[in-house]
């Protein structure tokens, strides 16, 4: 367990009903370790900390922003994805990923705020109660899915470091292990994943930070332990096994826009208007029923426009794809 210490100043700023005091700190340690040895869960947050991988999560449905439509099943999801640290085919995160160790974790925040240092991911998720909205997920190559995902409110987090007021963008990246994740080996992206938002779009209620899908701690393949959802956007800003957080003022670099700025852009809002120079993104191709999957249209900014649209009056979203 890493303990952030304070900066030069830090103690001004600290109310004394805000100090704990180190026996009940050194009580919560121990009493968390021990529940955690023994299986149990939920003492006081419905995150576990660091435990066996595909833990039993306690959540509540957030309905409000949970679509109607029927879920992809849990193989679909854990079987077809896209993670190319373990590889390019869709079938490789599943089968290249055992190795991965997701537990200890840990999430460094660095630039423009307030609160920054190393954090154990527990301490992270400790205050917020997790939920689970069913998301559509629109992927570049014009596949799609439904999925249940358990995480908390992006903003929720990012409050706690305290941004500056020179914070216009937030910048994450992946852990490099090339050790554990066989693609970071291949020279398909410039390693370590990095990806980013505009602060007003990492604040928005719809992103959020994802532990677990279908009622447990998310698998390797899908993200272990920690990924970013913004739903109207397409698939590859999902950076997955977050290690850092930074504030940013100026607009950071993201992976495939680095790799291959004609075909991905910063923004990557679900157009249905802007072709991949490749191929039509005016449909899509639903995941689930094999050779004969549903075709069907693609949905400005995936069906969320009602909920985010407002973000990007005035910006011309054909130039800023």
């Amino acid at each position: 367990m890493l303990i952030r210490h304070p900066r030069p100043g830090d103690s001004a700023r600290i109310r004394p009903s805000e100090i704990t005091a180190e026996s009940v700190y050194m009580s919560r340690r121990t009493l968390l370790q021990a529940a955690l040895a023994s299986g149990v869960t939920g003492l006081g947050t419905a995150w576990p900390g660091p435990a066996a991988a595909q833990t039993q999560l306690k959540y509540t449905r957030n309905p409000r922003y949970s679509t109607s439509e029927a879920p992809n099943s849990y193989e679909d999801i854990t079987t077809y994805n896209n993670f190319y640290e373990f590889g390019i085919d869709k079938s490789a995160p599943a089968r290249n990923s055992s190795g991965f160790k997701s537990v200890p974790w840990t999430v460094e925040v660095t630039g423009e705020a307030e609160n920054k240092g190393r954090f154990a991911l527990e301490d992270i998720l400790a205050p917020h109660a997790l939920e689970e909205r069913i998301y559509r997920l629109r992927c570049v190559e014009a596949w799609s899915m439904v999925i249940p995902w358990i995480g908390i409110p992006l903003a929720s987090v990012l409050k706690q470091f305290k941004p500056t007021s020179q914070a216009k963008y937030v910048a994450f990246k992946t852990v490099l292990r090339p050790s554990e994740m066989l693609g970071q080996s291949i020279g398909v992206l410039k390693w370590p994943y990095v990806e980013g938002l505009r602060i007003d779009e990492a604040m928005h209620p719809l992103a959020i930070l994802a532990v677990g899908l279908y009622g447990k701690t998310l698998p390797n393949q899908n993200g272990a332990p920690l990924r970013l959802i913004t739903p109207w956007k397409y698939g590859f800003k999902g950076i997955k096994s977050i290690v850092e957080i930074r504030f940013t003022e100026r607009q950071p670099p993201t992976s495939w826009n680095i790799s291959a700025p004609r075909e991905y852009g910063f923004y990557a809002n679900v157009n249905p208007s802007v072709d991949h120079p490749r191929w039509s993104q005016a449909r899509e191709r639903r995941i689930g029923g094999g050779l004969f999957d549903k075709r069907i249209a693609t949905q400005m900014f995936n069906g969320y426009e009602k909920e985010v649209a407002s973000m990007y009056q005035g910006v011309d979203l054909k130039k800023y794809y």
